[in-house]
């Protein structure tokens, strides 16, 4: 490993050696910077020059440390002096992976002008400007981390598969009782949640064949000369492992929460929100005390316009009283008469505390100020940290009409306006994480997702709330893949994901041209779903499926050929048969498996028979 000091320019860089041309550059110093070098590094192989603003903080100094990279420099904010610096004229490729969308948007800009065929990925919160952005610029990719890893949060916490669009289905992992006959394929076998370390992602399979070769020798004239081996064992011996397959769906897989029940929650949420227990025995009583009233009046007058017209002004206190002195005489008579005082003075009570919610919403709003958890809350799903990551997986539950409230220590969080819009409660405050939780009705929670950018508080937030829930299902983001496999083996009911982890290979595979429709996550390892183009020129052309499975890594799902690009043949099943420029191939692949057919050299072109 090379450093490489602050202002280095590339004459004396390569001078010194170094690579740099037709090399990489990352700019950044976050988790999702360092684990994207690592994987261009380690499994992409080509040379990286890492730029971070500070050595001695956030991930800088483990940067520095991986082996093999090419240089590391430091400069405050990504310059022209610095891209110059790291070689962006000659360089192949830059990621832009830290700041907020405005700086790398001018960053990006300005490395398209020292090199128009530079590759650019570069991180977008928002992802309605970054597809904007990528019609802007040539040869640019624009990526959300939060917003690729957000779904693998939001299903962990919902205990439902994740899933990944290709055509017209819906691809996800399945594990145990979910495995159904007609799978794509293995996606990983030897699962043991007490040692991950065995977990093999896109085994090895046998062929279709071998199965009824298996029957046949397992049968004798005799009838049955051996049993057969159960699925998921070695060889049959010891306890068999688990397996996890892949699967599609016509639909996205759906959370089975009935509508009726939704509409309840949100009417009972709201309206314990803005009301006291006291507040709401009054409210009720007076409530019914005017329906009976209003069923009398009906009775009476047998008219729904008429009793509802009655009813509204007697509430308003704006009625015509009876003045006839004959007792029995008016449209209902005396039973008539104490209904509408009935309502009348209901309606004292009901009116104005129904005003008094309506100002005081109103004047919160005005205030921007996030409403606190109901008294009522109960199955939802609180979300700890407001960042981007947390954000996103927030607006998911509330999309799917999953209650979710939120807890945040910083009242400045980029999260907490968008809370305020969607009308999710809040918890703002830098006390303990056990008293936040309780103000959260962590107790009748149905999950915790604790995703601050703090493996330690994530880890607190989950014990904590284990100690008010003990079945309460929980994901929590780590960055520390030995820290998050001894979560595994110790708390049973966590489920631990990462960011970085689960969006570094996409942002690796899009630096190489590559079209990532997805990724999936088994367990702490990644899957990715990918759509290849065989270009002229390309590795692709004149492959088959055969040759493609032969790497390593890799399966093949689904084909569109030139000739019809609207149609996916899914399990291809001509082998044999050379990709030809235009074809599209859907694969699901390791990021080892989608480096190296990267890598891969183009097939030679056989002539066509005559």
């Amino acid at each position: 490993m090379t450093q490489v000091a602050r202002g280095v320019n590339p004459v004396e860089a390569e001078s010194a050696g170094l690579p740099f041309r037709e090399h990489y550059i990352v700019c950044g110093a976050n988790a999702l910077a360092h684990r994207l070098i690592l994987e261009l590094i380690e499994h992409y192989e080509v040379p990286v020059v890492a730029l971070v603003p500070d050595r001695m903080r956030d991930h800088a100094p483990r940067i520095e440390r991986i082996e093999g990279v090419a240089a590391v420099l430091e400069f405050s904010s990504v310059t022209q002096e610095a891209l110059l610096a790291t070689g962006a004229d000659t360089a192949r490729g830059i990621a832009l992976v830290d700041g907020d969308d405005q700086a790398n948007i001018h960053v990006a800009l300005a490395a398209q002008g020292l090199n128009p065929e530079i590759r650019i990925v570069l991180r977008m919160f928002n992802q309605r400007l970054g597809d904007q952005i990528q019609v802007l610029l040539k040869n640019c990719a624009a990526l959300s981390g939060s917003a690729t890893a957000a779904p693998a949060f939001a299903n962990g916490a919902l205990a439902r598969p994740n899933s990944v669009r290709v055509g017209d289905r819906y691809l996800y992992v399945a594990y145990d009782a979910d495995l159904h006959a007609g799978h794509l394929c293995v996606a990983a076998d030897r699962i043991d949640r007490q040692d991950l370390t065995r977990l093999r992602l896109l085994p090895e399979t046998e062929p279709a064949s071998l199965d009824f070769i298996r029957l046949a020798q397992a049968f004798g004239e005799g009838g049955p000369i051996a049993a057969a081996a159960p699925v998921g064992s070695e060889g049959g011996t010891g306890e068999p492992d688990g397996v996890a397959v892949l699967q599609t769906l016509p639909t996205e897989p759906r959370l089975r929460v009935p509508l009726r029940f939704r509409l309840l929650y949100r009417f009972l949420d709201t309206l314990r929100f803005f009301t006291g227990v006291r507040i709401r025995l009054v409210l009720f009583t007076a409530f019914a005390a005017i329906v009976a009233s209003a069923l009398i009046i009906w009775y009476f007058n047998r008219s729904f316009g008429w009793t509802l017209y009655l009813t509204l002004l007697d509430m308003a206190g704006s009625a015509q009283p009876d003045q006839m002195s004959d007792p029995g005489a008016g449209t209902g008579g005396s039973w008539q008469r104490v209904a509408q005082v009935i309502i009348t003075f209901s309606g004292i009570a009901l009116v104005p505390v129904l005003t008094a919610i309506v100002v005081e919403s109103l004047a919160s709003g005005r205030r921007g100020l996030p409403r606190g958890p109901s008294a009522g809350l109960r199955g939802h799903v609180i979300v700890v940290g407001l960042g981007n990551v947390g954000t996103r997986v927030a607006t998911l539950m509330h999309e799917l009409g999953v209650p979710v409230a939120g807890l945040e220590r910083d009242p400045q969080a980029r999260g907490i306006v968008a809370m305020r819009a969607l009308g999710i409660p809040v918890v703002v405050g830098d006390g303990p994480l056990a008293d936040q939780l309780r103000l959260a009705r962590a107790r009748h929670a149905r999950a915790v997702v604790a995703v601050t950018s703090d493996d330690a508080v994530n880890l607190e937030a989950a014990l904590e709330a284990r100690a008010l829930r003990e079945d309460v299902r929980i994901v929590v983001r780590l960055f520390d893949d030995d820290f998050a496999q001894h979560v595994y083996s110790t708390l049973g009911n966590v489920a631990s994901r990462s960011v970085s982890y689960l969006a570094a290979p996409a942002f690796a595979a899009a630096l190489m041209g590559r079209e990532v429709l997805g990724t999936l996550s088994v367990f702490r390892h990644v899957l990715m779903i990918a759509e290849l183009v065989a270009e002229e020129g390309g590795a692709l052309v004149g492959m088959n499926r055969n040759r493609i499975e032969a790497i390593g890594g890799l399966r093949v799902l689904a084909v569109r050929l030139a000739r019809s690009p609207q149609t996916y043949q899914w399990g291809y099943a001509d082998r044999s048969r050379g990709f030809k420029v235009g074809d599209r191939v859907v694969v699901v692949a390791t990021r080892s498996g989608l480096a190296r057919l990267n890598n891969a050299a183009p097939e030679p072109l056989l002539a066509e028979p005559t």
